[in-house]
């Protein structure tokens, strides 16, 4: 085995790929109340790589083109859709009204494994400010919560590292199998 350097054969290997998956699911992300915009610019990077349709961002969430965006998004954030809602509250009414499963990661009342969640073909991930969490407000307006393991003694990863794993995993998944009103939390 060789590690493929050449842009042409990272192309050709991306597109080989693409081409033979596609994901069933509509996937948008809500960022509420998010302070570090750095963090932002690595969320249109996860948003971009899962293939997801869009980022909203809600209440003091950076928007492009902050520079410290530009710096972490390597320029996904001109590929990824994005709207700003400045109610967060809103924001979730809004995605709900569009259609939305709306699915909060967090440490939260009925909170399933991310692994274990039914994520139906038009899903929300919905990731709370950086410090606190998923507002109560907000958490109102979700479908279902998703919490990730954690091994160590540290509480939680960092914000959009968690949208990470649990993007690719709704993206993974097998919406068919999961009915219009999921059993979740």
């Amino acid at each position: 085995m060789k590690t493929i350097r050449s842009k042409t054969g990272v192309r050709q290997l991306k597109k080989e790929l693409a081409s033979a998956f596609k994901p069933d699911i509509q996937l948008a992300i809500l960022l509420q109340d998010w302070t570090d915009a750095y963090n932002v610019g690595g969320m249109f990077r996860v948003a971009d790589a899962c293939g997801a349709t869009e980022i909203i961002c809600s209440g003091r969430t950076p928007v492009p083109p902050d520079p410290q965006i530009s710096v972490t998004s390597l320029g996904n954030h001109r590929r990824v859709k994005w709207r700003q809602i400045e109610r967060y509250e809103e924001a979730a009414q809004q995605l709900r009204s569009e259609g939305y499963h709306l699915v909060a990661v967090e440490i939260a009342e009925g909170a399933v494994h991310y692994k274990e969640y039914n994520y139906p073909e038009k899903t929300c991930i919905v990731l709370g400010n950086e410090v606190n969490g998923v507002y109560d407000k907000v958490l109102r307006f979700c479908d279902g919560a998703v919490l990730i393991p954690m091994a160590g003694k540290g509480r939680s990863l960092n914000v959009h590292v968690a949208a990470a794993i649990v993007a690719f995993e709704a993206m993974l998944s097998d919406p068919s199998s999961s009915s219009s009103e999921p059993e979740n939390g």
